[in-house]
């Protein structure tokens, strides 16, 4: 077999044999397919696109390129979450307490933040003393005991992604959905769960910016899920504005805090409730609307936070931190960006909001980066919301000011301000499953 023939037929709109993709990933993987060549058969997949059964086919082949965690040692179903990535998200530090605290295990592996987009990994590891680098012996420990764990991806785990996203990266292939489906969908069947449910952002500060591109990616994920024996269901939500108020580390775990305890924003107290109840249906708590009554009673009870403390101890972190926020380490500079008229905010670009956390120091430009765990942004006006020139809209935190009058500038064109209020947006637009798509 040939590279060279797999990159022509590719080219010519050919369909790839399950085995050529295996070819093609298993030798790249080992070093005997040059990037050149690699490059180019990705550039054909992004001219050409693959069909279901190739999407899938190059999904396994790249979920078993290195190490398949196998969770059949954790009794019970075992229901993962996968966000494709926004700004203010920090939802499955609540939707796994939750759920967890219902009986359904989440053993999740998440990633670091890299650009405008934040990472759970590290808003976790703000929290004083808690560790994201467990092995697998204490992660299953932990995840039988109480319920869920969220720790940082192992190195080995689909080597085959960690080249062919580097390669993507600079060879202008990175937006096609086969492409992107598999990247997601590959390392969500390593980690080993039964059922997944996926978080598909749109909008300003999401990767796919419309609702139409937003459900073509979740329908090939949920199909290349469904088609390797994994339920799998997909909620479409906006991200045309910061999910909640808080953007950084810290202080998105103090917002974590006051959601489980009743108190959170309300776009996302709803859109975590909307999550939770969908992971609790795919472990077969009910239907989806008594799910969702069944999350909102663990926040009511209290047993969601209470879960939620479990965890952390549990990786080592201090709970009288989440219990009292007021002790997390505080910023050295404060600094509040005024409305720029009278008003109401008709937009925000969510991507230059992220933007302007990273420059705060709250985010990374590239992987190695140092994040500095205290700052962020608080919104004190959001989308819809009405204004008065010079009132505060957002609160700045970093380590000096000048960081603060930098990501200002960049914040202050991310905000636009016009003399009717917007139409609302619906916070979850679909939802997609093997059933189809409703949509809301």
């Amino acid at each position: 077999m040939r590279m060279y023939d797999i990159i022509a037929k590719k080219r010519d709109g050919g369909v790839l044999s399950d085995e050529e993709i295996q070819f093609f990933i298993t030798s790249y993987v080992a070093g005997e397919i040059p990037d050149y060549q690699a490059s180019a058969l990705l550039m054909a997949i992004f001219l050409r696109g693959m069909t279901p059964h190739e999407t899938a086919q190059l999904t396994m082949c790249m979920a078993h390129s290195g190490d398949m965690v196998d969770l059949s040692a954790i009794d019970g179903i075992k229901v993962d979450k996968h966000s494709t990535g926004g700004v203010g998200d920090k939802t499955t530090l609540i939707v796994a307490p939750i759920v967890a605290s219902l009986g359904v295990k989440v053993a999740k592996m998440s990633g670091r933040g890299l650009g405008h987009t934040g990472g759970t990994i590290d808003k976790m590891e703000s929290i004083p003393g808690l560790h994201t680098d467990l092995d697998r012996a204490r992660f299953f420990e932990i995840v039988r005991r109480v319920g869920c764990c969220v720790v940082g991806q192992t190195g080995n785990l689909v080597p085959a992604d960690k080249k062919l996203y580097a390669l993507r990266d600079v060879t202008a292939t990175v937006n096609c959905i086969p492409l992107i489906a598999s990247s997601i969908m590959s390392k969500k069947i390593a980690a080993g769960s039964d059922c997944i449910l996926l978080d598909v952002k749109t909008g300003s500060g999401a990767f796919m910016k419309t609702v139409e591109d937003s459900i073509k990616l979740a329908q090939a994920m949920v199909e290349i899920g469904e088609h390797v024996g994994r339920q799998t269901v997909a909620l479409i939500t906006d991200m045309d504005r910061p999910l909640g108020c808080n953007i950084g580390n810290a202080i998105e775990i103090e917002e974590v805090c006051s959601t489980l305890h009743g108190e959170g924003p309300e776009d996302l107290t709803e859109v975590c409730l909307d999550l939770a109840a969908n992971m609790l249906y795919l472990a077969g708590k009910g239907a989806p609307t008594a799910c969702r009554a069944l999350a909102r009673g663990q926040i009511a009870n209290g047993q969601g936070f209470a879960k939620f403390c479990e965890m952390a101890a549990a990786q080592g972190g201090n709970p009288a931190v989440l219990e009292n926020p007021a002790l997390f380490p505080k910023a050295a500079a404060e600094y509040d960006v005024p409305a720029a008229a009278d008003g109401w905010i008709t937009a925000m670009d969510t991507e230059k909001c992220g933007i302007a956390s990273v420059e705060l120091g709250a985010g990374r430009e590239q992987k190695g980066d140092p994040v500095d765990y205290s700052a962020g942004i608080v919104l004190l006006k959001k989308t819809g919301d009405c204004v008065c020139r010079g009132e505060p809209i957002a609160r700045f935190y970093a380590a000096d000011k000048q960081k603060c009058v930098s990501a200002a500038q960049l914040f202050e064109g991310a905000v636009s301000i016009g003399q009717e209020a917007p139409a609302p947006v619906p916070l979850v637009h679909a939802r997609v499953s093997a059933a189809g798509v409703e949509r809301f």
